[in-house]
This record gives C-alpha cells, sequence and structure tokens, in this order.
C-alpha cells in the first residue's frame, strides 16, 4: 500500500471511496528495559530530549502502524481514512500502543 494513501482526514483529494472495508487496526505491547529505563533516568538528570524512550516510542508507533496496513492490505484495501494512534498503560511499564483506521478502496476522482 501507498503510504501517501494513508491520512489522518476522511477524504483523499482527488480520489474518491468505491468501498468501505471497516475498521483496520494494529496493536502492539512493549516493555521497557531494565538497561534503557537506567540510560534514560540517567538522562533526566541532564535534560532535554530522553533519546532511548523517544527511540522507543517511535518504533512502537512504527510497528503498529505496520501491522494495521498489512491487515488492511489483507482486506484488500489500497487507502486508509481517518488514521489514529491510541497509548495505555496496561501496567507500570508496560504500553499498549494501537493503530487504527478505517480500511478502504479508492479510485481517482
Amino acid at each position: 500500500m501507498d503510504h501517501t494513501l494513508i491520512t489522518t482526514t476522511f477524504t483523499i483529494d482527488g480520489y474518491k471511496v468505491v468501498k468501505n472495508l471497516g475498521v483496520v487496526r494494529g496493536i502492539t505491547v512493549r516493555s521497557r528495559n531494565m538497561f534503557a529505563t537506567i540510560g534514560a533516568s540517567l538522562q533526566t538528570l541532564i535534560g532535554g530530549n530522553i533519546t532511548l524512550f523517544t527511540e522507543l516510542c517511535e518504533k512502537t508507533r512504527s510497528e503498529a502502524f505496520e501491522i494495521m496496513v498489512q491487515h488492511a492490505e489483507e482486506m484488500g484495501a489500497n487507502a486508509i481514512i481517518g488514521m489514529r494512534y491510541d497509548a495505555n498503560e496496561v501496567m507500570q511499564g508496560v504500553t499498549e500502543v494501537l493503530a487504527y483506521g478505517t480500511a478502504v478502496v479508492i479510485e481517482k476522482a
């Protein structure tokens, strides 16, 4: 799937939705490892961007996104509209990240 056809909006300029396939989602659950937590704690003493957590968050969101795309492709979609992320702490140090949207088939208008 062309990632430029995945959007948070409900329309894509120049295209029309010809079939709505329903909600798709990608979910991943991650925990921090002890070494990253210690390293991040040291980074908080200096201040600024806590790169260890930034990298973990980016990797987790990317994984959830790719699972969502795979789900949409399996349904026959060529685009995803209304895409969103959600995150919840399942337990201390363990976070669930959900990427979701509406799988659609679009064609040029």
